[in-house]
């Protein structure tokens, strides 16, 4: 009965850690935020909580980190912002990356999807998957960074949030898995399906949007 109990009270705490983000991110389409009155790093750190492809997409990759273990548990939350800094430093320098929006939505669908089909692929394949899509992420933060702003400081600012959203899910997969209960494993696939569906959501958002201005 206490082992069901410390699993109530995990999947609990999973469902508040996850929701929060989520509750507190804008709609989709949200992601600029005037922060040149705050300072650099303040509109950076802001940047990935006001769009919830965003969120639930940062949160995932922690999840799924999560749920493959080491080393993967911490290779991904790190693969995630290197990379994503990288995405923003091009989107600095003006390079086009087509798609971006759409792939920030598919982002979410498919680390959404390996959490809720439980996929265990190759660590290397784990990796180059996060870093496939932190591409755009990062390109969205850098493309969208008011002129004003200190870019040194942006970009820390939205790496920052962005590990705190990994470590979130990080947290939140530990957490039903430390109960012990045979149920753990259910528990975040149905997290991530859930992020899969916001996904979805989002991407049909986006496209009845292209749709609209054409």
């Amino acid at each position: 009965m206490r082992g069901h109990e410390h699993s109530n009270i995990a999947a609990a705490l999973g469902v508040a850690l996850i929701a929060a983000p989520l509750l507190a991110s804008g709609p989709a389409s949200a992601h600029i935020v005037d922060g040149s009155a705050t300072g650099g790093f303040i509109g950076g750190f802001a940047h990935p909580l006001f769009g919830l492809d965003h969120v639930v997409a940062m949160i995932a990759v922690g999840l799924w980190g999560a749920f493959l273990g080491p080393p993967a548990i911490w290779l991904l939350p790190i693969a995630f912002p290197m990379v994503m800094a990288f995405g923003g430093v091009i989107a600095i320098l003006g390079v086009p990356v087509p798609g971006v929006e759409m792939g920030i939505a598919v982002s979410a669908i498919v680390l959404g999807g390996m959490i809720a089909f439980a996929a265990r692929p190759p660590l290397i394949g784990a990796a180059l998957i996060v870093a496939a899509f932190a591409i755009f992420h990062g390109h969205a933060h850098g493309a969208e960074m008011p002129e004003t702003m200190s870019r040194l400081s942006y970009g820390a600012g939205f790496v920052c949030a962005t590990a705190l959203l990994h470590a979130i899910g990080v947290s939140v997969g530990l957490a039903i898995g430390k109960t012990g209960d045979v149920h753990g494993p259910r528990i975040v696939q149905i997290a991530g399906s859930g992020m899969m569906i916001t996904g979805v959501a989002i991407l049909i958002f986006h496209l009845l949007a292209v749709g609209g201005t054409s």
